[in-house]
C-alpha cells in the first residue's frame, strides 16, 4: 500500500460524501417552498442513518463471505477489517469509502416521493431497504455475488446506485399515488439558485465517486475523471440542444439536468469505455432521459416529483447497456458489442433487467408492509398547508399569502 492512494480514497470520501448534502440542495430548489426543508431532511437524514446501519452490519452483509447474493456476519460493527492491510488501500479505508455509496443511493429514492410522504414512512422504508436491496446488490455486484459471477460489470454503481434507487423510487411514487392537484397546477421549482449550487457540488464530488473507483491514484483514476466530466459536459449541451429545439430555449434548470444524466450514463462504464464513447453516452442519454420524463411519465401517469426515475433509473439502464457495447478491453480489460464481445453485453441486459426487478418487487413489498402498521401519506390539507410545517414544525421562508397554496 501506498500513502499517495491512501491520501487520494480519504479526499475521494469526503467528495462522495459532499454528494448528499449536495442533492438535498438540488432537491430542495426543485421543490417548491413550502416542501423544502421536508425535501432535504429526506436527503440528509441518511447521513445519520445509513452511516450507523453501514458500521453496524451494511459493510459485513456487503463485503464478506462467498455468497451469491449477500454476505455473512462475521464483520458487524467493523470487526476484523484491518485499519492497516489491504489490497491497495486498508480495508477499513476501503468500507469507509463504500460507505458513503450507501449514503447517496437511498437519498436518491426520495426525490420520487416528495410533498406527501410522511417522514417517518420514508425513514423507516430507507432503514429496510438499505438491509433488504442495497446491501444485497453490492454484495452481488461487488461482493463477488450472483451479478460478478455472471460477467457483469459496474465500475462505479450503474445497478448498485442508480438503477436500484431510481426503480426504487418509482415504486413508492407509484403506492403513494399523485400529488394534489397534479393535472392542474403547474409544480415549478423554487429557487433555482439551489438547483444550480447541488448540480455544481454533484458534479465535483463524481470525481470521488468515479475516479475513486479505481480505488488508487493511478492511470485508471485519470481516466475515470476524464470520461466522467465529458460525459456530463455532453449531457448538459445535449439537454439545451434538446429545449432549444423543443420550447426554443434552453433552461438552467434544464442544462443542470442535462449534466446530472450524463454523470448517471457514465457511472457504470467510467473506467471501461473509451474516452471518445464518453462524449457518446453523454449526448445520446439527454434525449432518452428527456423522453421519459417529458411524455412517458405523463403518458403513464405516475407522479415521480423531481424525476428520480426519469434521470436516475432510465440513465442507468442507458449506462450500464452503452457499457456492453462500448467496453474498451484496452482499457479495462472487457470486451464490448462494438469490439465483438457479445458476452459481456449479454449479461449487462441480464443484470439490468434483474436488478429492475429484484428492487422493485422488495421495494413494493416493503412499502406495503409498513402500510399495514402506519399510515404512508400525509392527508389531503396537510399536503396543502406544505410539509415543512406539518412535518417538522420549521418553515424555510416567511410565510407570504397566495404561495404554495
Amino acid at each position: 500500500m501506498e500513502a499517495g492512494n491512501i491520501a487520494f480514497i480519504l479526499i475521494c470520501s469526503g467528495m462522495v460524501f459532499l454528494m448528499t448534502p449536495a442533492l438535498a440542495f438540488f432537491y430542495g430548489g426543485l421543490e417548491r417552498r413550502k416542501n423544502i426543508l421536508n425535501t432535504m431532511m429526506m436527503v440528509i437524514c441518511v447521513m445519520g442513518l445509513a452511516s450507523v446501519l453501514w458500521v453496524m452490519i451494511g459493510y459485513s452483509l456487503s463485503f464478506s463471505g462467498s455468497n451469491e447474493f449477500i454476505g455473512n456476519l462475521d464483520k458487524l460493527f467493523f470487526n476484523h477489517v484491518s485499519l492497516t492491510e489491504g489490497e491497495k488501500i486498508p480495508e477499513a479505508l476501503f468500507a469507509g469509502f463504500q460507505m458513503m455509496f450507501a449514503l447517496i443511493t437511498t437519498a436518491i429514492i426520495t426525490g420520487a416521493v416528495v410533498g406527501r410522504m410522511r417522514f417517518s414512512a420514508i425513514f423507516l422504508f430507507i432503514g429496510i431497504w438499505s438491509l433488504v436491496v442495497y446491501y444485497p446488490m453490492a454484495h452481488m455486484v461487488w461482493g463477488g455475488g450472483f451479478l460478478d459471477k455472471i460477467g457483469s460489470i459496474d465500475f462505479a454503481g450503474g445497478n448498485v446506485v442508480h438503477i436500484s434507487s431510481g426503480i426504487s423510487g418509482l415504486v413508492l411514487a407509484m403506492v403513494l399515488g399523485q400529488r394534489r392537484e397534479y393535472h392542474q397546477t403547474e409544480y415549478r421549482p423554487h429557487n433555482i439558485p439551489f438547483v444550480v449550487l447541488g448540480a455544481g457540488l454533484l458534479w465535483f464530488g463524481w470525481f470521488g465517486f468515479n475516479a475513486g473507483s479505481a480505488l488508487a491514484a493511478d492511470s485508471l483514476a485519470i481516466h475515470a475523471m476524464l470520461t466522467t466530466n465529458t460525459a456530463a459536459a455532453s449531457g448538459m449541451l445535449s439537454w439545451m440542444l434538446l429545449e432549444k429545439w423543443k420550447i426554443g430555449k434552453p433552461t438552467v434548470v434544464g442544462a443542470c439536468t442535462g449534466a446530472v444524466v450524463g454523470l448517471v450514463a457514465i457511472t457504470p462504464g467510467a473506467g471501461f469505455v473509451s474516452l471518445w464513447s464518453s462524449f457518446i453516452l453523454g449526448a445520446l442519454v439527454s434525449p432518452f432521459c428527456y423522453f421519459f420524463i417529458s411524455f412517458v411519465k405523463h403518458k403513464i401517469g405516475y407522479d415521480d416529483a423531481l424525476d428520480a426515475f426519469g434521470c436516475h433509473g432510465v440513465g442507468g439502464v442507458f449506462g450500464g447497456i452503452m457499457t456492453g457495447i462500448f467496453a474498451d478491453p484496452a482499457i479495462g480489460g472487457k470486451t464490448g458489442l462494438l469490439y465483438g464481445g457479445t458476452e459481456l453485453f449479454l449479461a449487462q441486459v441480464a443484470s439490468i433487467v434483474f436488478t429492475l426487478i429484484f428492487a422493485g418487487a422488495a421495494s413494493f413489498l416493503i412499502i406495503k408492509g409498513i402500510q399495514l402498521f402506519m399510515p404512508i401519506r400525509v392527508s389531503a390539507s396537510e399536503e396543502a398547508l406544505g410539509l415543512d410545517r406539518i412535518e417538522h414544525d420549521e418553515t424555510a421562508y416567511p410565510t407570504f399569502m397566495g404561495l404554495d397554496s
